[in-house]
């Protein structure tokens, strides 16, 4: 007897607990924690499907009969008429149900339909608190037809059914997943063979591989052999300028390397500008070496006389790379604190890097030239030097121990006995600064002056001129962090800024606590972190808490 349109066949028997779903040669049992076991639990929330039964936007998950009624399976000729099903899948009561359309129709299944039916699957189960199971025989029906079908499929109609296996719980690994995974390859263009590299060697070899996009770190003896191989002519300031920025950028202390820039340098030096100096020197500051090149500063100060008027900024920069160095010649800084530089730069667009390089030149010359009879930055010129954490701090921020370090001086000192990230004259940001009384108490920063004075020499002087009871007694200690990035790379030398800053807080006269990373990774937890500040702080002899006043 025939069965009226639109009304579900008979109910195909339940399986028992052992039954399985599988695709042709397929054996496959959903798992207990299978997605088709978290869509039809009872516990399973409108919110939960939701997420589940997400779909990747390529087309639009159901679009009208107009669009989809003579689409067939892949993109072919139509062979009968799709809105029929399309109405039933939409219209169906139960999962079961619905399975049982798919599984019952093979010839009318449609691309579209898989979204449709996945749609109405979510809708049954966001709407029933307790659905029926889903019977596994329509599952293994759909297995074998998407297998049977796929070769035909397009691209859309692969991920589809891909997304589908995956929430109905197929293996990874089976029949059903790996057939849908072969023909979504299929349909990958080809990549293209890459190309042949010529052999390189000496200079080519090395600018190719430091020239390359992808290129972090090449093995150091190779640039070293790679170095060594090429000829005089083939060491080109492009192929110098590259070994340069490669060693600044990836913190290699490399001293023939960086013996080789500097004899380059020295060779080269009436073929260079001031502007492919500057980049030459630069992993000199930043790594802190001075070459044992005897021309290396007599050629950079003749490069200086020559060019210091044609490239203000260029010129700036290798004063900076020479600061850190502690290599500054006088007659570059009586040039750049002329008013005629001054006023020239003022108009530039770089004017305030400028002001800020040369605010830190003038106090390199305060705090370490006692002998410079120069002129100096004037006081309107100066901006402070280092307003707020470097950069590099910044962005490994969540590598820092900062965080756990303030943690442990709040808990063990309090939070109004220390300042963190202060920045002090004139324009260095300490990590962590304490006020010490005299008899080694660690006091409110709130009731002191938390800054020294700055120039320290004037400040001298003045307490020279002053009665002992106005002296400030209090001294201020700087906990410095000193991180992995801090340093070169495989080494223990500070960077050149670091070193530099360091150096300029103890000439302040501030006292350095350094806090090196080694010693703060090994410490596990923040009980045993308190108790390292402890010993450190009070090896200095400093006391708080009642006994401490």
């Amino acid at each position: 007897m025939r069965r009226p349109r639109g009304e579900p066949g008979p109910r195909a028997p339940r399986p028992t607990e052992g039954a399985t779903c599988a695709g042709p040669g397929e054996s496959w049992s959903p798992s207990p924690n299978s997605m088709l076991r978290v869509l039809l639990s009872a516990q399973t929330s409108r919110a939960r499907l939701s997420g589940l039964l997400l779909i990747p936007p390529v087309q639009p998950c159901c679009l009208g009969p107009s669009k989809w009624a003579d689409r067939p399976l892949g993109g072919g000729p139509s062979a009968v008429p799709v809105q029929g099903l399309q109405r039933l899948l939409e219209q169906a009561k139960s999962p079961g149900e619905l399975l049982r359309w798919l599984g019952q129709n093979p010839t009318k299944v449609r691309a579209h339909h898989y979204s449709v039916a996945l749609r109405r699957l979510g809708q049954l189960l966001g709407s029933r608190p307790r659905p029926p199971p889903v019977e596994q025989a329509t599952l293994q029906d759909l297995s074998q037809l998407i297998i049977r079908n796929c070769p035909s499929f397009d691209i859309h109609t692969i991920h589809v059914c891909l997304h589908l296996a995956v929430l109905l719980g197929f293996p990874s690994d089976g029949p059903l997943v790996c057939a849908l995974e072969q023909e979504r390859r299929l349909r990958l263009p080809p990549k293209p063979p890459p190309p042949l590299q010529p052999l390189l060697r000496g200079g080519q070899g090395l600018e190719a591989a430091l020239s390359c996009p992808r290129f972090l770190r090449y093995p150091r003896q190779h640039l070293i052999s790679s170095l060594a191989e090429a000829r005089p002519e083939e060491l080109t300031p492009h192929v110098m300028v590259l070994l340069a920025q490669h060693l600044a950028r990836h913190r290699l202390r490399e001293p023939q390397l960086l013996e080789a820039i500097a004899h380059f340098l020295v060779v080269q030096e009436t073929q260079l500008s001031s502007k492919v100096v500057q980049k030459l020197v630069l992993p000199f500051g930043r790594l802190n070496y001075l070459p044992l090149e005897q021309q290396f500063m007599p050629c950079l100060e003749r490069i200086l006389a020559r060019e210091a008027g044609v490239a203000p900024l260029a010129t700036v920069n290798i004063l900076m790379s020479l600061c850190q160095l502690r290599c500054l010649p006088f007659r570059a800084l009586h040039f750049v604190f002329s008013p005629g530089f001054i006023n020239y730069i003022s108009g530039t667009p770089h004017a305030l890097i400028v002001r800020r390089y040369l605010s830190l030149l003038d106090t390199a010359v305060e705090l370490e030239l006692p002998g410079y009879r120069g002129p100096r930055l004037p006081r309107r010129q100066q901006v402070p030097i280092f307003p707020q954490p470097l950069i590099t701090d910044r962005a490994r921020c969540k590598y820092s121990h900062k965080d756990i370090v303030a943690e442990g001086l709040r808990q063990l000192l309090g939070e109004e006995k220390y300042r963190q990230d202060l920045t002090v004259p004139p324009g260095y940001c300490t990590d962590f600064l304490l006020c010490v009384g005299s008899s080694g108490a660690v006091l409110p920063v709130r009731t002191q002056d938390p800054f020294l004075p700055y120039p320290p020499r004037s400040c001298l002087q003045g307490q020279a001129a002053s009665s002992s009871t106005t002296r400030d007694p209090a001294q201020r200690v700087v906990l410095v962090l000193r991180e992995r990035w801090h340093f070169c790379r495989d080494g223990r030398v500070l960077l050149g800024s670091r070193a530099l800053r360091e150096r300029h807080l103890g000439l302040m006269g501030y006292q350095l606590l350094p806090l090196p990373f080694e010693e703060l990774e090994s410490q596990r937890g923040l009980p045993q972190l308190k108790s390292y500040l402890r010993q450190k702080l009070q090896a200095l002899g400093l006391r708080w808490g009642p006994e401490g006043g």
